[in-house]
């Protein structure tokens, strides 16, 4: 597609970012992207989240057609209400999830495991706790959760701390797959090389942007390496410094609704 100089593009992460962890999205930002949308700017939700949990997000904030950028970039659909379901899959990355499942027992015994099947749900090795994932449920023994190519693994070990979990990854040495420590307890596991960034720089060749006109937001170390694609990378004011490092400017925490401030500019 043709560059275009007249329009951004604008990848928005979720938790932390749009919506409070609680799940709040504020009047205030739902007005705020609505404003970047409506000066014909491209908004790309780019997200840990599995495509039924953003799904909702979408919806709220009045997105009907666009791009989405899933399971931290495994899963990247274009949303088109022509389409039977409302969305089209454009790209899904898959691996052999068994080599980093067995090691992963073999470290943390106790944690549970979810694969996703992607617009279904997860199976798992047993149920999280209500409200952490979306979609339909299926517990399976633990062997099954390598039955096929997956998109995403979900490690959750309350015992576990993120630097607990980057010791873990460092030790355990994989090349095979890319990790992203979320939060306390949580960790992703997606297909080698595959981030919000590599799904985003596909997307922006297909809508026609050009490289210095994009513009990414988040909070999270998930969202380092979208940080550091973006021409203009805007960390969360409650990010760590690890992610606000990574950023070309820093705005106000969640609490401050911070996207405000960011995507003000664009309007």
């Amino acid at each position: 597609m043709p560059v275009r100089s007249d329009r951004s593009l604008v990848a928005l992460d979720i938790d932390g970012t749009l919506l409070t962890y609680d799940g709040v999205l504020a009047d205030e930002v739902r007005d705020a992207v609505a404003g970047v949308r409506a000066a014909g700017h491209e908004v790309v939700l780019a997200s840990g989240r599995s495509l039924v949990a953003m799904l909702p997000v979408a919806e709220a904030l009045g997105i009907e057609s666009g791009w989405m950028v899933c399971s931290n970039g495994a899963v990247t659909v274009e949303i088109d209400p022509a389409e039977p379901r409302g969305w089209r899959v454009a790209e899904m990355i898959t691996f052999d999830p068994q080599p980093a499942l067995r090691l992963l027992r073999e470290e943390l015994p106790d944690a549970r495991y979810a694969v996703e099947d992607l617009g279904v749900g997860f199976r798992m090795n047993e149920l999280f706790p209500e409200g952490e994932l979306d979609g339909t449920f299926a517990v399976v023994d633990f062997e099954e959760l390598w039955s096929q190519e997956v998109t995403r693994v979900i490690v959750r070990s309350p015992e576990a701390t993120s630097e607990m979990f980057h010791e873990l990854v460092a030790r355990l040495g994989y090349d095979d797959v890319t990790y992203a420590v979320g939060w306390t307890a949580w960790m992703d596991i997606a297909p080698h090389g595959v981030t919000k960034a590599t799904a985003l720089e596909k997307v922006r060749v297909a809508v026609g942007v050009d490289p210095g006109r994009t513009m990414a937001l988040g909070d999270g170390h998930n969202d380092v390496d979208m940080l550091r694609w973006a021409a203009r990378g805007v960390a969360m004011g409650h990010a760590d410094d690890a992610v606000q490092a990574a950023a070309d400017e820093v705005v106000g925490s969640i609490d401050e609704h911070g996207a405000v401030d960011a995507l003000r500019p664009l309007h």
